[in-house]
């Protein structure tokens, strides 16, 4: 289990939107080389390279901190559309801090506005005769690009902050509500705060306030649960019971929230109990109102129903490691995936538990914690993946090599393009630049957006090759 943040150290406020890999400042003065494509799992360093962005891979890429460090975040619904495909984009989150000093710690709700793109071609239309795209896909390019959108490429930050009493291990929105968060605090406490105020300041405001201007509010939490025997990091709120909460602890205890009204909860003082080690993550049924799956430091899943008592339903071994994380598939509810600390994930059909083996899918590609996992809201065969190897990868399992389309493409773009034979073929993107990523999530009302923090900060990125069954943005 890889949980909190080494050393955490304050970002600077001159990194705001600056990321590693994409200036060439201190390189101007070098004779150029040609750039070549780094190759994932097979290509090694030597020594003085460095990896550097190419921005025709995203769509869209920006960086931001909102001061110290965060462990986990969410992304919170809003009423800007269902499904957003034009650029510039905002976006509604919270965060929690891991500070220094205990004292130090804060939950940002934030807004990001004016995030900057543009939709790419999958394959360049003109090559010249060395195989080099004609149109230039420099930085410099892309943000002239977007200037003549009529958009500036730099995001706007708004931040509010929430004093936090220790560390935040995991923060989680409702659903429903997102206004309503709950939080694990590594004081062994569990606290869900109403931030309606807060967004609706957001909402209405288009300034952009400085880290060290945003005024830290003192404001109370709704529920403030010490129950739970130690500090926990699993927590998930029901998608089909507004106000229902599950909570899992490092003890192996798990308690069900149920809500009483719109701001207290009934908290089952007797907790489920079928683990024999730390409670890792936890996940609500998408279909099925009172069950939810749990995992744990022993190497099991459990499947719980809250009407048959305390003790799982079924339980597996899934890995030969700790699981740190799982998640249900909302658009396809028999799958369910794992990720493990010996860096492998695994994808089960529930439909095929009875039989014994579940498993459709594993992949060993990471050799290191896998940190989170989600599966895309948009896409039932897409999944995205970070790891303690500061790769976030992105995969399509329903991919697989096709031959006949690698030479097309070979032909189109007169390059070589020689995958390698242990390169999973179901691997779509990996995107790099980011230190000891920590927690992503996909946008749910933006298609192709994913966010991801890490111990430099966020980054909001969309791959150009991540395709949905939405219509394409002919503007």
């Amino acid at each position: 289990m890889v949980r909190s943040l080494k050393n955490p150290k304050k970002a600077k406020r001159k990194n705001k939107v600056s990321k590693k890999g994409e200036g060439s400042s201190s390189s101007d003065a070098v004779p150029s080389v040609p750039a070549k494509v780094w190759q994932p799992g097979v290509d090694k360093l030597e020594e003085g390279e460095e990896l550097q962005c190419d921005p025709s891979a995203y769509n869209s890429l920006h960086a931001f901190h909102i001061g110290w460090p965060c462990l986990s975040f969410d992304v919170l619904r809003d009423s800007l559309g269902l499904v957003r495909t034009e650029f510039p984009h905002t976006v509604y989150c919270v965060a929690g801090t891991q500070a220094e000093k205990a004292s130090w710690n804060s939950i940002g709700i934030f807004k990001l506005s004016n995030i900057s793109g543009k939709r790419r071609d999958l394959v360049p239309k003109k090559t010249n005769t060395d195989g080099s795209d004609m149109e230039s896909d420099s930085s410099d390019s892309d943000e002239e690009d977007e200037e003549e959108d009529g958009v500036s490429g730099t995001p706007v930050l708004q931040l509010r902050k929430v004093f936090h009493e220790g560390s935040v291990n995991r923060i989680r929105a409702m659903p429903q509500n997102p206004h309503i968060c709950a939080s694990w605090a590594d004081t062994g406490h569990v606290q869900v705060w109403d931030f309606s105020s807060h967004l609706n300041a957001l909402a209405e405001s288009d300034t952009e306030v400085s880290h060290g201007g945003s005024a830290l509010s003192n404001q109370p939490p709704l529920v403030k649960f010490g129950g739970h025997k130690d500090e926990g990091y699993a927590i998930d709120w029901s998608p089909l019971v507004a106000g229902r909460l599950v909570s899992g602890d490092c003890k192996n205890n798990i308690h069900l929230w149920e809500p009483a009204s719109g701001s207290t909860w009934n908290i089952d003082s007797n907790p489920f109990v079928g683990h024999a080690a730390s409670i890792e993550d936890l996940q609500w049924s998408p279909t099925e109102p009172c069950v939810f799956a749990s995992c744990s430091v022993d190497g099991s899943i459990a499947i719980w129903d809250s009407r048959l008592g305390k003790s799982p339903a079924t339980s597996i071994k899934a890995h030969k490691a700790d699981v740190n994380v799982i998640t249900w598939n909302r658009l396809a509810s028999c799958m369910l995936v794992s990720g493990s600390d010996d860096g492998t994930f695994s994808i089960r059909d529930l439909r095929l538990l009875k039989e014994g083996d579940s498993v459709v899918a594993h992949f060993e590609y990471h050799k290191h914690p896998i940190t989170s996992i989600e599966w895309s809201p948009h896409e039932a065969s897409t999944l995205a993946v970070s790891s303690a190897d500061n790769q976030l990868t992105i995969w399509d399992l329903s991919l697989e090599r096709d031959e006949e389309e690698e030479t097309e493409f070979k032909a189109i773009t007169k390059e070589q393009v020689n995958a390698p034979a242990d390169l999973p073929p179901q691997l779509l993107f990996v995107h790099q630049g980011q230190k000891d990523l920590k927690e992503l999530h996909w946008h749910s009302q933006i298609p192709g957006m994913i966010i991801s923090t890490a111990a430099d900060g966020f980054n909001v990125l969309m791959p150009s090759n991540i395709e949905t069954a939405l219509p394409a943005n002919e503007g």
